[in-house]
């Protein structure tokens, strides 16, 4: 039912686009909506978007983000022994091979955590972007989500079948990871971590995950004209407002933009970005521990080629990059042992914990066609390694300006 309120908001946004007389600035740098994945531990907290315009806009814009995103870890168990005697013996074992008596406790005192998702999360996201001035901007976001279990036609190309149709008949072959044999279309999220706290969700669950605070500064260089090269530095505040996690989020941005414009007035854009993220840097009450690396670091790049049309529309082609720090500090790896099904399923039965504990990657395809009156988005982001966080996303978004 909350999917096709929030289908019949999107369509309510293109027909007001459609009748707004404000003009949006046609071409900002590169055009990228929100593009953060829809990852189990991630959409708690208040990740930053990197920021690829050359300037504050010239209006106050209002855009709506719809994204998707298939997930899927089998149940397993993880557990940390304290001892760190026990520690050095397993870090010198591969951790596929190690072993140590962890059901006693008194023996072999250990940590203990356990996690399943198996859910396709979608995001709803809704912006402002303020001009203060011709230098400083404030962007505002809210962020919400729904659990579902995807299936068609309203998850077309993020459902169970779509991907194990393509693992099938084009690469991965038949049930490479599991989800035939437990089973498609379901929703199975829970997380119990290292404190006894407990996450869990069911089918259709909706939350309201916080709001964003956003201050960029577009500073005048030489370059700038000289060498069509652009600079912003962003300040980032979140307040997270989930019951598993309501703290606040502290966060540093910087980007730069080089614009080349060629003969025929095509564009190309390159963009680099840089940010870090000071997680729960104040809790409100306890929270679920989300990964006990407090800050999370994130790098992108960003190419993007448009052309114009006769009638100053234009048409953009972006491939975007991104890495992203590990959710756990890296050296719990050396030693934690992982209980799961790997005999049964060959594939990834254990990413639901190694995977918090690597640099997360990403390639996202963007196209965006832009009109005076509004702009509107497609992507589609693929994690190539398939530590499914997720494994495959797409979205959509418009933009329009808006009178204050």
């Amino acid at each position: 039912m909350l999917q096709k309120y929030f289908i019949a908001f999107f369509l309510f946004g293109s027909v007001l686009s459609a009748q707004q007389k404000d003009t949006l600035q046609i071409k900002n740098g590169i055009d990228k909506p929100s593009i953060l994945s829809l990852h189990h531990f991630g959409i708690f907290s208040s990740r930053i978007n990197q920021n690829f315009k050359i300037a504050p806009p010239k209006k106050t814009t209002f855009s709506i983000d719809y994204s998707s995103g298939n997930t899927f870890h089998p149940f397993l168990e993880t557990y940390l022994p304290k001892d760190p005697l026990v520690r050095e013996e397993l870090s010198n074992t591969l951790w596929n091979f190690r072993n140590f008596n962890f059901i006693d406790q008194e023996t072999t005192p250990a940590d203990y955590m356990n996690i399943v998702v198996d859910a396709v999360i979608k995001e709803f996201r809704l912006n402002f972007e303020i001009p203060l001035n011709n230098k400083n901007e404030l962007n505002v976001s809210l962020r919400s989500y729904l659990i579902t279990k995807g299936k068609l036609p309203f998850s077309f190309f993020t459902s169970d079948e779509s991907i194990e149709w393509f693992h099938s008949n084009i690469a991965g072959g038949e049930d490479p990871y599991g989800r035939r044999y437990y089973g498609l279309n379901q929703v199975n999220f829970k997380y119990t971590d290292r404190y006894n706290n407990v996450l869990e969700f069911h089918n259709n669950d909706f939350f309201i995950s916080g709001i964003e605070f956003n201050h960029f500064y577009y500073p005048s260089f030489l370059f700038n004209s000289t060498k069509n090269i652009h600079i912003n530095f962003g300040s980032h505040l979140g307040l997270n407002t989930s019951k598993y996690n309501p703290s606040i989020d502290l966060g540093i941005s910087a980007n730069g933009i080089k614009k080349i414009i060629f003969k025929n007035n095509d564009e190309l854009n390159i963009g680099i970005g840089l940010s870090a993220l000071r997680k729960n840097v104040i809790n409100f009450k306890d929270v679920v521990d989300l990964g006990n690396n407090p800050f999370l670091a994130s790098a992108e790049a960003d190419i993007e080629y448009t052309t114009y049309t006769k009638n100053k529309n234009y048409h953009s082609l972006g491939i975007d990059y991104q890495l992203q720090s590990r959710y756990n500090k890296l050296e719990e790896a050396d030693y934690y042992k992982l209980i799961g099904k790997w005999e049964e399923i060959k594939g990834g039965w254990h990413h639901g914990t190694s995977t918090l504990y690597k640099t997360l990657s990403a390639w996202t395809f963007i196209y965006t066609y832009g009109r005076p009156n509004y702009k509107l988005s497609l992507y589609l982001k693929e994690d190539f390694l398939v530590n499914n966080a997720p494994d495959l996303q797409t979205g959509i978004s418009l933009k329009v300006p808006i009178s204050l």
